[in-house]
Formats: C-alpha cells, sequence, structure tokens
C-alpha cells in the first residue's frame, strides 16, 4: 500500500553513436594537428641523416656548428675549427646548413 511499483527505465537507442562522436572527433583532430606532422618531421630528419656526406656544414642540437670529416652508423665527425675533430651521434645533427655558412660567422 504506501510502496510504489519500481519499473525498468526505457532502452536509449540513439545516444550510442551520438554520445561517442565528440570523442572520435577529439582523437581525429588530435591526429591531423599533432601526430601526424610530427611524423612527417622525423621521417625528414631521418632521410636528411641517411644523405648526409663528407664537407656537409651541418648545426647540432647543441649549437655547435661545423663541417662534416667523417661519418659513421651512429657517429658523425665534425671540424668545429680548423684541426679540432670531434665525436657527436648522428642524431644529434639537427639542421643541414648552406655551403659556405661557416665561413660567414
Amino acid at each position: 500500500m504506501f510502496i510504489s511499483n519500481a519499473y525498468a527505465a526505457d532502452a536509449v537507442t540513439a545516444a550510442s553513436l551520438t554520445s561517442y562522436l565528440p570523442i572520435v572527433v577529439i582523437f581525429v583532430l588530435f591526429y591531423f594537428m599533432l601526430i601526424r606532422p610530427q611524423m612527417k618531421q622525423a621521417k625528414e630528419h631521418g632521410k636528411m641523416l641517411a644523405a648526409l656526406q663528407k664537407n656537409d656544414e651541418v648545426a647540432t642540437s647543441g649549437g655547435l656548428v661545423g663541417k662534416v670529416v667523417k661519418v659513421g652508423d651512429s657517429f658523425v665527425s665534425l671540424e668545429i675549427a680548423p684541426e679540432v675533430i670531434i665525436q657527436v651521434q648522428k642524431h644529434t645533427i639537427q639542421t643541414l646548413l648552406p655551403k659556405g655558412t661557416i665561413k660567414s660567422l
């Protein structure tokens, strides 16, 4: 008498796709705005490192500017001053500079 009957809620049918739509849109934007450009930049950097050869002028991520003397599998020899040669890891080379840049510094 004092207790009312409890009934089950109606089934939700249209909420399945529309509730996930904002999350899907966010992931698509995240991919095209962040992940894809970063992958493209990494691919270009890898191509630049693979094409590196003797007498190229480069800048490292540490700020050193020098001329490539020798290229190995994972290390590169750079001449940063006359007869001053250092070894740096290949992945630290950040930019390939135009020829004659070192002389203009």
